[in-house]
């Protein structure tokens, strides 16, 4: 069937459904025929492809060069041992990998987009991969469109369909056109039944062109950096060690393994493993804690945050708007309850009243409750669990109305909606027209920001009269909603009138009656202050954007701990510039009353913005950006995806935030909250410096090797080295790795929200991290190659091995808690603060005391049985070098 040209009415025949939906049963039965509403992935990773990635990794290729020389020469034993370390590296490659890969497909469906849907009659919210054909879609503003859908109800619909046809700016839609699965809705709302999903839909049949390819992150491009020239370094040891070796004439052969352990020594093969390791962990430990990463870029950008610009609603509150109090006919009355339970009372100093015979009153909540695009699942009369679907300022209203007994459904019933002109974050007004069942008059209600509703009103309702609305009643009205505003109140003015024939939908709202104000409020949250304070304490700044007036704005604010007072900016020279930054807040019209240069001289004392575009988002985070400052900014509107991607990290809403946003930002709060954003800004600054740890860490171990078969290669000859090439593979493919993931794993330090933040550009090895590796590792080296020669090798070379192998393996008992913290001691840090640390560290050890004392691994190792006494050098040894890398950090704390 053509769904493009066929009648709506027959479409609904073919697809076996009606205006009403779905029921349960049937589309659970159509689920099971069509499948899942998913694209299917042309790039899923495999076990085979993620086996094959195995054998990309440098240290692979060089242990089989190693095991077929080894095999060349005539050294079986090497042989078979090197092949089964390549086993190995292949296996827990493989195993890792598959297991990220598997980690981060469980991440995805953290956060599974859902929509909305009306099945027999009711509203329903469903997971997005559970809609079927025939479903009947309620779509708005914001909303990503689920599947291939027909139009047949439809309000000012706009529709960007630039992921199908790359052509920007909005398609307007009429009754009976065709919306598209991966398209989006800017402006309007519509019903649409569903005609094809999943790969049957206009997307699925292009959908290998839509694959993303996840780029590498600056991160991932220094580390890689770091590995080239560590390589280098390698391959100039290589040589070295080569031609002394051949110098003092050592068997070629024998040289070429040397050199190839060598090779392996110097390369930190453990560093990419740990660091993809480090990542996936934060990053899945971040997603338990609501905040999901969707970018890996975001973990190494948010320990870097100077300035976190957030919106106010569900964010630094709770979003569970009340309405407290009304205002009619210069009459408070105040409201009872707390929360969406339709349950309270409403009273006039106290003293609780009839709202039916309060007319005005009435008519207000008839026209903010029929104005109004939320709802409720559920039957309350009938016992049924109340269920808020749509804005909780929509939300609050409609409880309200309950609350006098005046319910949204049998309003609907009486007045039947044919008419609305959207509320849009410009106009910051709603109008709906309805016809009253069984008469020919059509009603017009509004509501809106008050002196943006005054605006259009021409007419006050008083007792039962309706008056012409004066100047001064106006400021009457703007004076008491800035009482309530200035008491942390949002408030709404709400207006009606009826339409008479000869009106056109360009002049509907002008000359409304105006009925009153609500007052509403939205607590906030009760981690928000100890947050703010956090952050303080971080050096990060705390900004607020809100749609509010800059009263209510300032009061919540102060409420918070955010505000304390408006900046001293000393001498500022521009008049125009002192008075708008005098009371420490800036509104929309005046920031567009400012240029750049005046912005940006004021930008960084600004802490609230008020009566904000989301537009003007993007101005605050460039001026900001300008100062130097690395910017998060929160959103959850269409209009904020500019604002997201333009930020350095975009924060997305998860519970309000709509598909638009989190598709432009590289992290998604799951519970809107502003405390989980805290929360992961810490977490980001314990990543980097984890990383920073184990990264010195292996580069130290790495350089003490090398440092130590140089020197004996200098001074000893080929003959008398420290250390074989067996010994080398074990000591790096299975001593290294263990205590490298236990730092990289490392819980955040106590103090690490009491810095000011890192300097993004600044190289892992920096100037001090360079000083602390060379001389650590070369007292390591020094100090294990004096343990080899006091041992006098050239009379029991086998033991002089084994003493020094045991020293560079009793280091991993001392050396990583060194790496702890790169600035404070151990005895700052604590021994036992991380469980997993120790556990790699131990059993590492055990492992090598296994390979030292099982006669048939001590053997093919070339290693002999120490005794207890034995020990007492190399523990000794270890020991002192931990004590010498605390000195050292100690000595080079103030180097940058």
């Amino acid at each position: 069937m053509d769904y493009d040209q066929s009648n709506i009415n027959d479409l609904f025949l073919a697809l076996g459904t009606s205006k009403i939906g779905l029921s349960s049963e049937d589309a659970s039965n159509r689920l099971e025929k069509y499948g899942p509403n998913e694209l299917e992935e042309k790039q899923k990773i495999t076990p085979l492809k993620v086996l094959l990635n195995q054998f990309a990794n440098f240290i692979v290729w060089v242990l089989f060069a190693a095991a077929i020389i080894s095999l060349l020469i005539g050294e079986t034993i090497n042989f078979w041992v090197i092949s089964s370390i390549i086993a190995f590296v292949i296996i827990l490659g493989f195993v890792q990998e598959y297991r990220a890969e598997k980690a981060m497909e469980a991440l995805k469906r953290i956060v599974e987009p859902t929509t909305r849907v009306l099945r027999t009659g009711r509203r329903k919210e469903i997971l997005t991969k559970d809609v079927v054909p025939g479903d009947i879609l309620l779509l708005e503003t914001g909303d990503s469109i689920p599947a291939d859908a027909k139009i047949f109800d439809i309000i000012g619909l706009k529709v960007d369909e630039a992921a199908l046809t790359g052509e920007s700016g909005a398609v307007e839609k009429n009754e009976s056109d065709m919306v598209f699965a991966g398209t989006q809705i800017v402006h309007g709302k519509c019903k649409a039944v569903v005609t094809a999903t999943g790969m049957q839909t206009r997307l699925g049949q292009i959908a290998g062109m839509i694959q993303e390819v996840e780029e590498k992150t600056p991160l991932q491009i220094k580390i890689t950096d770091l590995s080239k020239s560590l390589a280098i370094i390698a391959l100039i040891a290589c040589s070295i060690t080569f031609a002394f070796g051949l110098l003092k004439g050592a068997p070629l052969g024998g040289m070429l393994i040397i050199a190839l352990a060598l090779a392996v020594a110097a390369v930190p093969e453990g560093l990419p493993f740990t660091l993809t390791l480090t990542l996936a962990y934060g990053m899945h430990k971040m997603a338990k804690q609501n905040a999901l990463i969707r970018k890996m870029l975001g973990v190494e950008t948010l320990g870097s945050t100077t300035v976190i610009c957030t919106d106010k609603t569900g964010t630094l509150t709770k979003n569970e708007m009340t309405i407290e109090k009304i205002y009619v006919d210069e009459i408070f009355y105040d409201i009872t309850g707390v929360g969406y339970e339709p349950i309270g009372d409403f009273s006039i100093d106290g003293a609780k009243i009839d709202v039916t015979k309060h007319e005005n009153l009435g008519m207000l909540l008839k026209a903010a409750t029929l104005c109004n695009n939320a709802g409720f699942e559920g039957n309350v009369e009938k016992q049924e669990k109340w269920k808020p679907i749509g804005d909780p300022t929509e939300i609050s209203l409609v409880v309200a109305a309950a609350k006098a007994d005046l319910w949204q459904d049998d309003l609907k019933n009486d007045y039947r909606m044919i008419e609305e002109i959207l509320f849009t974050s410009e106009r910051k007004l709603m109008s709906t027209v309805h016809e009253k069942r069984g008469e020919t008059s059509k009603m017009v209600f509004s509501k809106g920001a008050p002196e943006f509703l005054l605006k259009k009103c021409s007419f006050i309702r008083k007792g039962d009269k309706v008056d012409e609305l004066t100047k001064d009643e106006i400021a009457r009205i703007l004076e008491t909603n800035h009482d309530l505003a200035s008491s942390a109140y949002r408030v709404l003015g709400v207006a009606h009138k009826e339409m008479n024939g000869s009106q056109t939908p360009e002049n509907i709202e002008n000359d409304l009656i105006f009925l009153g104000l609500v007052a509403m409020i939205d607590p906030a949250r009760e981690e928000v202050k100890k947050a703010i304070v956090t952050c303080k304490k971080a050096g990060i700044k705390v900004v607020m954007i809100t749609g509010d007036n800059d009263a209510t704005a300032k009061a919540i604010a102060e409420n918070i701990g955010l505000f304390d007072g408006a900046e001293d900016f000393g001498n500022l020279q521009n008049e125009k510039l002192r008075r708008i930054v005098a009371d420490g807040v800036i509104t929309g019209s005046e920031l567009d009353s400012l240029d750049d240069e005046e912005f940006e001289s004021v930008v960084e004392g600004i802490c609230i913005y008020a009566r904000m575009m989301p537009q003007q988002k993007v101005r605050i985070v460039k001026a900001l950006q300008k100062k130097g400052h690395i910017v998060a900014m929160t959103g959850d509107g269409v209009n904020d995806a500019p604002a997201l991607k333009k930020a350095d990290i975009g924060i997305a809403m998860g519970i309000k935030g709509t598909d638009v946003a989190k598709e432009s930002s590289t992290m998604v709060l799951q519970d809107d909250n502003f405390a989980t954003i805290v929360d992961a800004v810490k977490q980001g600054r314990a990543i980097y410096a984890n990383i920073e740890k184990f990264t010195c860490y292996l580069i130290s171990r790495n350089f003490t090797e090398i440092i130590l078969i140089l020197l004996g290669i200098i001074l000893l000859g080929f003959d008398f080295l420290p250390l074989l090439a067996l010994q080398i593979l074990f000591i790096n493919m299975f001593d290294e790795v263990m205590p490298a993931i236990g730092l990289g794993l490392d819980p955040a330090s106590e103090g690490i929200m009491d810095q000011k933040p890192r300097d993004p550009y600044e190289k892992i090895l920096k100037k001090r991290n360079v000083i602390l590796i060379v001389s650590i590792a070369t007292v390591m080296g020094l100090a294990a190659f004096m343990v080899f020669v006091l041992d006098n090798p050239t009379t029991e070379i086998e033991k002089a091995r084994t003493l020094t192998f045991a020293t560079i393996v009793s280091m991993i008992l001392f050396i990583p808690f060194a790496f702890r913290s790169l600035e404070d001691s151990i005895l700052k840090v604590g021994l036992f603060t991380n469980k997993l640390l120790i556990a790699g560290v131990f059993g590492t050890f055990l492992l090598t005391l296994g390979v030292m004392y099982i006669p048939f691994f001590y053997d093919i190792f070339d290693l002999t049985p120490l005794s207890v006494m034995d020990w007492v050098i190399p523990l000794s040894v270890a020991f002192a070098a931990m004590v010498f890398a605390e000195v050292i950090k100690a000595a080079t704390k103030g180097v940058k």
